[in-house]
């Protein structure tokens, strides 16, 4: 199967190191130069544009920052892909645009999914990501192979969107979790308790949780700069389930407060950092650090 990924940030050179490692035959497209000679350094095949030789490709891959860029790639490759190609949106997108993209690859006779993935670069890097997946469910088992490549954890959501759906909602509980975590180790360490050991027995009491695992070590030791998922980007989700929930008009008290910590964290200049910088807000509210 020939394969083209779009996008070769810090996922997409994962994915692309893993899709030739299990023998797939990989052309990319990234507008960074630089990016687009590390993946020929890999063995993959570089691509002038996006739609260079489309036809010839059996499965696209996108891996993009934006909803926009996402619909502006698809609508620009699809008048140029055979029928039955698949395009594969790695991204996290919004939903509506997902559901109708998936509209116009149908009508030219492309199977899109939406099948948003988890578990950052460390998880692209090793093939480990855990990836949902939404649209039909027979183009789903039809290209399971290429996800079981750079996936570990594989489900089948269910119809155009569902993907996205959960993907959003993951998101939204991490970046909650975050910010309460940020909140109650401030909160110990003002009452002169030592953060790192109230983080100790959340881990082995009933508040342990992943977040913890994952960026905690950021919160305690404030190493923002090692980056397991941008601020920026977690903002951009986290505005995504916002429009996503105020469609279906579901409640959104607390999710509105964590979106606009994280619109403060964006707009003091973290997007650069990593998600728990969101903690360095709470921090500047505390009028005090968590790690001393």
């Amino acid at each position: 199967m020939k394969i083209r990924m779009i996008g070769c940030g810090a996922m997409g050179a994962g994915m692309v190191k893993n899709l030739l490692k299990n023998g797939f035959d990989v052309t990319t497209f990234d507008p960074d130069p630089v990016k687009q000679e590390e993946m020929k350094k890999l063995g993959a095949m570089p691509a002038s544009s996006t739609i260079e030789d489309a036809s010839m490709i059996d499965a696209f891959l996108l891996s993009l920052p934006t909803s926009l860029l996402v619909e502006e790639t698809l609508t620009a490759i699809v008048p140029h892909l055979k029928k039955g190609a698949f395009v594969l949106d790695m991204s996290t997108t919004d939903v509506a645009v997902t559901k109708r993209l998936f509209q116009l690859a149908g009508e030219a006779g492309i199977h899109y999914l939406d099948c948003p993935v988890s578990n950052g670069p460390a998880g692209a890097n090793e093939g480990t990501l855990t990836i949902m997946a939404g649209g039909e469910e027979h183009a789903f088992q039809s290209v399971l192979p290429v996800l079981q490549s750079i996936g570990k954890e594989i489900r089948y959501i269910g119809p155009s969107g569902s993907g996205q759906v959960v993907k959003l909602c993951n998101n939204m509980m991490v970046a909650g979790i975050m910010v309460l975590l940020s909140e109650t180790l401030l909160t110990g360490a003002k009452n002169g308790v030592d953060p790192k050991k109230i983080a100790e027995l959340m881990s082995i009491g009933s508040a342990q949780n992943k977040v913890l695992t994952v960026f905690g070590p950021n919160l305690l030791n404030d190493t923002h700069d090692d980056v397991k998922f941008f601020l920026g980007h977690m903002t951009k989700d986290i505005n995504l389930y916002s429009a996503m929930s105020r469609e279906v008009h579901s409640p959104a008290m607390l999710s509105s407060i964590v979106e606009q910590l994280y619109e403060v964290a964006k707009a003091q200049g973290k997007g650069h950092l990593d998600t728990s910088a969101v903690g360095q807000v709470v921090e500047w509210m505390g009028n005090t650090t968590i790690c001393n």
